[in-house]
């Protein structure tokens, strides 16, 4: 059956429409699409015979959005009861951890590395983040282009210590391969009790091959705000400038901040530096809380895009005690989230510039919704954009003076992104 033969047959259909007013014009219309398929699959087929070579493994009708017509999830149940008819080790078969694989697989398959399935186990862990103390090597992972990543080695931690970076891909932890690890996966690998080791095989841009650190985990404690003074000494005069240092965005952060700011503001300072290099985020309502420290009461700090359509827009709610002070902040890979979106709406707003490196680009809101027996989803339902429309899902923010921070840097215990950060903050 050739193109014209289909036409035909199309046409055909048509004509039975016309003569059949009561028969629905939707049904129709798949009707001609089923025919004018199984036309094409005979005329692939026919020219096989011919010498091409045609084998179609399966046909689906399928609607506007690309979604299969019917789902039919008894296939789920189907697949479990032949295993559990058929599975030579029956007495092996941990039902619920069958459960959790089968849920977990099916979240995993939407290929957003931040929607995933927690067990009661992993949930714990996930909750204990943001808490400020937790035991292992005190570095954020994360997971870009399929691998598993430092984001952000915290400060004083054995991640930093070891010389671990951000944007350093690990390629296995104790001898096992991460490739196709979740981020809790890896989370719940490498963390562990004071005292014990854990070795990773890292793979950094500019090295020839991969290479292992061992380190020795402790227990992470982490102030999320540190702050001090800097004296600089410009074209004769003496500048005070006063440095921030946000790890992350945590139940601490408003408070610790709040003091840092009455306390510069007692300083009499030329300039501010917000150090949120390896600030892998956290809650988006303290980044809002710390940005009206320096925007007008009412301006947008960040949107949150739904897949609806529909839109929450985060407004400065404050004094913004700390405007007028010339501010500028630091950035790297490591600066993800929550700290993504302080630079966004600073830099946006005109009131400070961003020194150093591209951010991870980490712009997405996950909702936790806890699920019977102990469980929960992690789901990805809107991404954030800047006041000066910068989509933060995956791009991140390009600094306006980049520096980089390599690793002979670290190992001499230089900080050129420090140093042009202080530059730039007192011309």
């Amino acid at each position: 059956m050739d193109l014209e033969e289909n036409q035909k047959m199309a046409n055909y259909a048509e004509a039975e429409h016309k003569q059949q007013s009561g028969l629905p014009a939707l049904f129709v219309r798949w009707l001609i699409i089923v025919l004018v398929v199984c036309g094409a699959y005979y005329s692939g087929f026919k020219s096989g015979e011919k010498g091409f070579v045609f084998e179609p493994k399966e046909f689906k009708v399928i609607n506007q959005k690309e979604q299969p017509a019917n789902v039919d999830y008894d296939l789920l149940w189907k697949a479990l009861g032949v295993v559990e008819n058929k599975y030579i080790e029956k007495s092996s078969i941990n039902q619920q951890k069958v459960l959790y694989g089968a849920v977990k697989g099916a979240i995993d398959s939407l290929g957003d590395p931040y929607t995933t399935f927690f067990e009661p186990k992993t949930l714990e862990t996930f909750k204990t983040d943001l808490k400020g103390s937790f035991g292992g090597i005190g570095a954020e992972v994360g997971k870009k282009d399929g691998n598993i990543v430092i984001v952000a080695p915290l400060d004083d931690s054995p991640a930093k210590k070891a010389g671990l970076m951000a944007r350093d891909i690990i390629v296995q932890v104790d001898g096992q391969a991460t490739q196709d690890w979740s981020v809790e996966q890896a989370v719940d690998k490498i963390r562990g009790p004071k005292g014990t080791s854990v070795t990773l095989t890292i793979y950094r841009e500019g090295r020839s091959k991969p290479f292992d650190v061992k380190l020795v985990r402790d227990e992470i404690k982490i102030k999320s705000v540190k702050w001090e003074y800097k004296e600089v000494e410009k074209d004769g005069q003496k500048k005070k400038i006063a440095v921030v240092y946000l790890t992350r965005f945590g139940d601490d952060t408003k408070s610790l901040f709040d003091q840092a700011a009455n306390d510069i503001l007692n300083h009499s300072v030329s300039g501010i530096i917000v150090d949120v290099r390896n600030n892998p985020g956290g809650y988006l309502q303290t980044a809002v809380d710390v940005a009206s420290n320096w925007l007008k009461n009412g301006q947008l700090v960040v949107s949150e895009d739904k897949s609806d359509g529909s839109s929450n827009k985060f407004n400065a709610q404050g004094s913004s005690r700390l405007a007028g002070i010339p501010t500028l902040v630091l950035v790297n890979g490591g600066s993800a989230s929550a700290a993504e979106i302080l630079s966004g709406a600073l830099h946006d707003h005109g009131i400070a510039k961003l020194v150093g490196e591209k951010s991870f680009g980490k712009g997405s809101v996950q909702e936790l919704v806890d699920l019977p027996g102990g469980g929960a989803v992690k789901v990805t339902v809107a991404k954030w954009i800047t006041p000066g429309g910068v989509n933060l899902n995956h791009n991140g923010l390009d600094p306006d003076v980049e520096v980089k921070y390599t690793e002979d840097d670290f190992k001499a215990g230089r900080d050129p992104q420090m140093d042009k950060a202080i530059d730039e903050i007192t011309k």
